[in-house]
C-alpha cells in the first residue's frame, strides 16, 4: 500500500498513461507473487484503495474540473481509470489458488470417517 501512496503522491505533471505503466507493473508483480494463498479479499481491498488513490490524484491534476468531466475523460465509460491504451490493472480479477505445491498432501486435525 506505501507504494501506491507513494506513486500516486508523485508529481502530476506526468500524464495518467504514466502513472497507469507504473502502477501496473507493480500490481502484475505483487499479485503473481502472493496469488497462491487466501488473498483474494485482499485483493478486493488493494483495488478499492487503488481507485481511490488515482481518483484522487486525477482530482489533483485538474483542480477545477467536475468529477463527470473528469470520468468521461479518465474511463472507458465504467469509471475504472484508463487514458489512452493504458487501463488501470485490476487486482480483484486474478484468480487465487491455495496451496499450489501442497494440494492434498496438507494433513487435516480431524481423522477420516472411513
Amino acid at each position: 500500500m506505501a507504494k501506491v501512496k507513494a506513486a500516486c503522491w508523485q508529481n502530476t505533471n506526468l500524464p495518467l498513461e504514466a502513472l497507469l505503466h507504473q502502477l501496473n507493473s507493480m500490481l502484475r508483480g505483487w499479485t503473481a507473487h502472493f496469488k497462491y494463498g487466501c488473498s483474494s479479499a485482499t485483493f478486493g481491498y488493494l483495488r478499492h484503495y487503488l481507485w481511490h488513490q488515482v481518483i484522487r490524484w486525477v482530482g489533483r491534476k485538474h483542480r477545477r474540473t467536475p468529477w463527470r468531466q473528469l470520468r468521461r475523460r479518465y474511463s472507458k465509460g465504467d469509471g475504472w481509470p484508463a487514458h489512452g491504451k493504458a487501463v488501470l490493472f485490476n487486482p480483484a480479477a486474478v484468480h487465487t489458488e491455495r496451496y499450489r505445491y501442497r494440494g492434498e498432501k496438507i494433513p487435516r486435525p480431524w481423522p477420516s470417517a472411513i
